[in-house]
């Protein structure tokens, strides 16, 4: 595919200006609203969808599975987190689901960045050491999906006798791998295990120098596209956009401010202090330095809620926020993860007046290549 883009689904009906977390991931479930906002994606022309992860959150696996019901083309990109189930267990519980879902879905693996987040699932092991983890957690579902017979595994973490699987996924050679992670540690793990690197709104600049970095790392002959994850937030008129925007800026304040959640102990979304997370962090550093970069990525979000997740912005009319996302698929960016602050509406409203520009732009420079 020549650009795949990937929305966001959540399990209850919420704007995630009501949430001091800027997340809609989470709460209660609503079966109605889960199928209506994962059917509005699938009419919106979107490639798939991101099941998120947390450690109080619904399990993405059985959520993907009722979502998929739902639909018929749309995929499903189901985060987990490495260290909790076993590898060989998820590898069976995995492959199942693909077939059930006649080859829908892909892995989006998270190891962590927050402490307090790993901590309250009863993992206590520090940054770097989850990293290592993650190697031979992922050494292992690759094997158990792949491996025609049984296998011995002994490492730092796991130890195998006759590790195997009847049951292969249903695409091959094996389920699609997404990796998240900008430290030190994350990136020769993402570029040794993954199909697609995944990175936060950063700069154009800074997004094609992580690509290089990523792409070092690889070991030769690992072919690796590349994911950014951004906000876009519409508007009629330019002006109308930046009015929308800053509104929800100060809407984000307003809900921290009242819920106190600076000052939450253990709260993994601490402004004050330095975010664990090494993307956040860079985030953060972006905010410092700018308020915008390029055309019209927004940086304040980030630095109101400690650029916990997904937080910088693309501003603009349709036309102008999918001008900019096409500078992206410029900069070597094949997938392109967006959602809105209005979660059910914002899909819409993407999928009727942004994703059909880039696809055509894309189209056209493909087009051009070609001849």
């Amino acid at each position: 595919m020549a650009i795949e883009f990937i929305g966001m689904i959540g399990t209850r009906r919420t704007s995630e200006l009501d949430t001091p977390t800027v997340s809609i991931i989470g709460g209660s479930i609503d079966p109605d609203y889960v199928s209506k906002f994962t059917k509005a994606h699938e009419d919106g022309d979107f490639d798939r969808v991101l099941v998120g992860y947390g450690s109080t959150e619904p399990d993405g696996l059985t959520v993907a599975f009722f979502a998929a019901s739902a639909t018929e083309r749309l995929g499903f990109l189901i985060a987990h987190r490495p260290g909790f189930v076993a590898p060989t267990l998820f590898a069976r519980k995995a492959a199942t689901l693909d077939h059930f879902t006649n080859g829908r879905i892909a892995v989006h693996i998270i190891t962590g960045g927050s402490d307090a987040e790993q901590q309250r699932d009863g993992d206590w092991l520090d940054h770097d050491t989850r990293y290592r983890r993650t190697d031979e957690y992922l050494d292992i579902v690759r094997r158990v999906w792949t491996s025609d017979t049984p296998f011995d595994y002994e490492g730092e973490f796991y130890r195998f006798k006759n590790a195997f699987s009847d049951v292969k996924p249903l695409q091959k050679p094996h389920i699609p791998l997404y990796f998240g992670g900008a430290s030190g540690a994350a990136v020769p793990v993402g570029a040794k295990h993954s199909n697609v690197y995944a990175m936060w709104g950063e700069p154009i600049a800074a997004i094609k120098e992580r690509i290089r970095e990523v792409k070092a790392a690889a070991p030769k002959g690992h072919s690796l596209r590349f994911s950014v994850s951004l906000r876009p937030i519409l508007g009629d008129t330019e002006e109308k956009a930046w009015e929308k925007a800053r509104s929800i800026l100060s809407r984000i304040k307003e809900i921290r401010t009242a819920n106190n959640i600076e000052n939450q102990p253990g709260s993994p979304y601490l402004v004050s202090a330095r975010p664990q997370a090494v993307g956040s962090s860079r985030l953060l550093q972006f905010a410092q330095e700018s308020e915008i970069f390029d055309k019209r990525l927004w940086t304040p979000i980030a630095a109101a809620t400690g650029a916990y997740g997904n937080t910088t912005a693309l501003v603009g009319t349709p036309e102008q926020v999918a001008e900019s996302l096409f500078d992206y698929y410029e900069a070597g960016v094949t997938t392109l993860l967006i959602r809105g602050f209005s979660p059910l509406e914002d899909a819409i409203a993407y999928g009727r007046d942004v994703i059909p520009l880039v696809r055509a732009a894309v189209q056209k420079r493909e087009q051009q290549i070609v001849a």
